[in-house]
């Protein structure tokens, strides 16, 4: 069984992030009868389901009728958001008894133009207040060390705040309350087939702990395949098992499994390299 599994049900968004790639892939939303169809053949091979690859999941019109099916269904959904959006889908998220976190990218502020810095931090903790009473657990993230992290400081001093001091730190996070972390973390480079060759020495735990499945269907190794460069088959018309039994996917697996990147996509991939 996978660790998680991320299902892309929009691939549109509302800001556009310096350190978000985008997509050239068509821009649409899953209908219900496509979601259905999706964690269907899902059911089984996950726990913890991702309702994210790229575009922002609070624009689909759908959201509270995807986790109501999710959680029908036995599974425990993951967002990731960049919270500009939470105020219109709050009471959605804090009742859906399928939603076991909310992962805050509070990086995405360089993108809200116009937006008042303290509004927008005030927002994202305050949801992370009430979701964390409601039993969900939140992550604030800071993923811009070594980019435009020139508001960090006062990112950190807003959230101070709503969750006073003295935090607890570990070196993964550091716990700001109870269920609400702040998790902070380098700048990476996103996997491109124009950017520099890295070298075949890498290490992925694509296709080994996740996969990603695409808001068309297309299955792609990881959650940061965000052009669908590495399809392996479409889980419209093949089950899971049937993708990940591929020539190509056992390559790509053994690949790793060796601590080599057989893929050219894979070779360019700043992410990777954290685990190699």
């Amino acid at each position: 069984m996978l660790k998680r599994v991320y299902l892309e049900i929009t691939n549109v968004c509302n800001l556009a992030c310096s350190f978000c790639p985008g997509t050239r892939r068509e821009k649409r939303f899953l209908s219900e009868e496509e979601f259905s169809a999706l964690i269907g053949k899902l059911q089984g091979q996950t726990q913890y389901l991702y309702f994210h690859l790229m575009g922002e999941p609070l624009l689909h019109p759908s959201l509270g009728r995807f986790l109501s099916i999710a959680g029908e269904m036995g599974f425990r959904v993951i967002l990731t958001t960049n919270g500009t959006l939470l105020a219109r889908k709050e009471e959605i998220l804090l009742d859906a008894p399928a939603l076991y976190k909310v992962n805050l990218s509070l990086q995405s502020f360089e993108a809200n133009e116009g937006g008042e810095l303290s509004d927008y931090v005030n927002l994202c903790a305050a949801f992370a207040a009430k979701a964390a009473a409601a039993g969900k657990i939140c992550e604030l993230r800071l993923w811009n060390r070594g980019g435009r992290e020139s508001l960090n400081t006062e990112i950190l001093r807003l959230l101070e705040k709503q969750f006073p001091a003295p935090w607890e730190r570990s070196p993964r996070s550091v716990k700001l309350a109870d269920r609400v972390f702040l998790a902070e973390d380098d700048k990476f480079d996103w996997p491109e087939l124009d950017a520099p060759d890295r070298g075949e020495r890498c290490f992925c735990y694509g296709l080994r702990d996740q996969v990603g499945v695409l808001v068309d269907g297309t299955v792609v190794p990881c959650c940061l395949d965000h052009d669908g460069e590495l399809p392996l088959g479409n889980l419209f018309e093949q089950e899971l098992s049937e993708i990940m039994s591929t020539e190509k996917a056992r390559q790509i697996y053994h690949g790793f499994s060796q601590k080599r990147a057989v893929e050219p996509l894979c070779r360019r991939c700043g992410y990777a390299r954290r685990f190699t």
